[in-house]
């Protein structure tokens, strides 16, 4: 946090002097005092951060990806003339552990299209598809043993 601070202080300023990198430096590590004391934040929280980056980063691509499966599976129940499309109303419980982890596998479900978050209580997701075919390894997706992974690596 402290590095984005000062580069953002750099970036401000247009141009690189040494007093305008040493006062950066100042002000920067005045404003990261001020985050970690006021606003609940610290180096283990952001070392934890820098650990799962590389997590994170795979869950949006993988994020990305399932987006453009899901686009084309929807294209093709919409413009398959004579197919009647099954919507199902699907119930599964994770063995996720954090809240965090929990509105993650939400937010992914329902941004990828054909499917809808309806409904979390604790573990238990209750999930909209459009067709049942959507709905299939739901439970036991990639997006969960990511999740699980990140959760380790913040614990």
């Amino acid at each position: 946090m402290f590095l984005l601070f000062f580069l953002f202080w750099v970036l401000l300023n247009g141009k690189i002097t040494w007093e305008i990198l040493l006062f950066g430096l100042v002000i920067s590590a005045a404003v990261f005092w001020f985050t970690c004391r006021f606003l609940d934040y610290s180096l283990k929280k952001e070392r934890m951060l820098y650990r799962s980056a590389g997590i994170l980063l795979r869950y949006l691509g993988l994020l990305i990806l399932e987006i453009f499966k899901a686009n084309f599976a929807v294209i093709r129940v919409v413009l398959h003339f004579g197919y009647e499309p099954e919507p199902a109303l699907v119930t599964f419980r994770t063995d996720l552990k954090t809240r965090l982890a929990a509105v993650l596998l939400a937010n992914a479900i329902t941004l990828t299209p054909g499917t809808v978050t309806v409904h979390v209580t604790g573990n238990e997701f209750c999930v909209h598809a459009l067709d049942k075919s959507m709905a299939e390894g739901i439970e036991d997706s990639r997006f969960i043993h990511l999740l699980k992974q990140l959760e380790e690596g913040l614990q």
